[in-house]
């Protein structure tokens, strides 16, 4: 949220924060990718099977394979050997599912970064429209929602 009020365009998922940032900056602004709650839950009912999407990207597979060959870890190929067999037996994120969504999604904030006018009307739209999210704003709603209290002088007023 910090990073949306300062102007940073967020490219995520519709999960957490996620969705309340992208609900106050519209979705215009807000670059989205992966598997949506009903997908996840799909999947999760069927058979995900985190191979298939390794085996068929081949991108990822090359990406994958690296880690296990030792290119990013000075020729070490067991470092990461937990990790891929995570990914690929279990992925309890859905991580792999997710990949190629993602893949897409930065080559189109790319792109509109390239667009200076239209990256910097999206810049300004996050700045000016999650301002709710300060924490003067926060504070104003734990006050009425949670804590159910008022500032320091209303309270004053109900003692008397």
């Amino acid at each position: 949220m910090k990073f949306a009020m300062n102007g940073a365009l967020t490219i995520g998922t519709l999960d957490g924060t996620n969705i309340e940032i992208r609900d106050a900056v519209g979705a215009e602004n807000f670059f989205l990718f992966g598997l949506t709650a009903n997908q996840v839950r799909e999947l999760r009912e069927g058979s995900y099977d985190p191979r298939r999407y390794y085996e068929s990207d081949s991108e990822l597979r090359e990406s994958l394979d690296g880690w296990i060959y030792g290119e990013f870890s000075g020729g070490d190929t067991a470092l990461f050997r937990p990790l891929y067999d995570s990914l690929l037996d279990r992925d309890e994120y859905m991580l792999l599912a997710d990949y190629r969504s993602y893949v897409d999604c930065q080559h189109s904030a790319g792109q509109v970064f390239l667009d200076r006018e239209k990256w910097n009307r999206m810049s300004v739209m996050n700045i000016a429209r999650t301002g709710r999210f300060s924490s003067d704003g926060a504070i104003r709603e734990y006050c009425k929602d949670i804590w159910r209290t008022g500032p320091i002088a209303d309270n004053e007023k109900r003692a008397s």
